[in-house]
């Protein structure tokens, strides 16, 4: 299992080529949720407004250098005050 330093570095390292795929609006470091559950898996989040299918060049991996991965549906709005 890797440290909480290297899951860090490892999504630091990859964020860049991740936020490129189509839909993709963050990349985060937390915990893994599996059907709507909170897992006690620490992984590299893909955050994207909408899951969809897509191409398999533009699919988020199972897991990056041994860090599992997850896709998770997150909007961003600006609030004004």
């Amino acid at each position: 299992m890797k440290s909480i330093d290297e899951i860090r570095r490892i999504k630091r390292e990859v964020e860049g080529e991740l936020l490129k795929l189509p839909g993709v609006n963050g990349v985060d470091v937390g915990y893994k949720y599996i059907g709507g559950k909170k897992t006690n898996v620490i992984a590299i989040r893909v955050l994207v407004k909408e899951k969809k299918e897509v191409s398999e060049e533009n699919y988020v991996p199972k897991e990056i250098r041994g860090v599992p991965t997850d896709v998770i549906e997150r909007s961003f709005r600006l609030h004004t005050f």
